[in-house]
């Protein structure tokens, strides 16, 4: 196991979202045991209680269930990486939006760029009147004024 952690963000709220990544890509089904809280610890190397931590607040979000004496587990529900995918898409979505909107691109520039970068006609900056001039209000789609 290989754990870099970025010094910007709380270490238990990275290992949170690595264990909610895991979740969401099925690399982590309904049922698997996490590593222990020591064992994590020791191959992170980072603190138990931290990592204790993360499993707490996991567990308080209905993610995991921990069973004394036996570990920690991802909560047996088929239908909780799909839960846990949708919400991290949510976020990822609205915080990609919100820093789009910030650099004053309006809606249907979003959306044309994010068009072309699924079409694999160039990169976010390849279209040339949106980086020229990019709106700064969009009436009906939610802009930036």
């Amino acid at each position: 196991m290989e754990v870099s952690f970025d010094e910007s963000v709380p270490i238990y709220m990275q290992i949170m979202k690595g264990v909610l990544w895991d979740i969401a890509v099925g690399d982590l089904s309904p049922g698997d045991k996490l590593f222990s809280v020591r064992d994590f610890a020791r191959k992170a190397k980072t603190n138990p209680n931290t990592v204790q931590r993360a499993y707490m607040e996991l567990e308080r979000m209905g993610v995991v269930e921990t069973q004394r004496g036996q570990g920690t587990f991802v909560c047996d529900s088929p239908e909780i990486a799909k839960e846990v995918r949708s919400e991290m898409t949510t976020a990822a979505v609205e915080s990609f939006v919100k820093e789009m909107r910030r650099l004053r691109y309006s809606d249907s520039d979003i959306l044309a760029l994010v068009s072309e970068q699924l079409s694999g006609v160039g990169g976010a900056c390849s279209n040339k009147a949106a980086q020229e001039n990019p709106s700064t209000t969009d009436d009906h789609d939610g802009g930036v004024k």
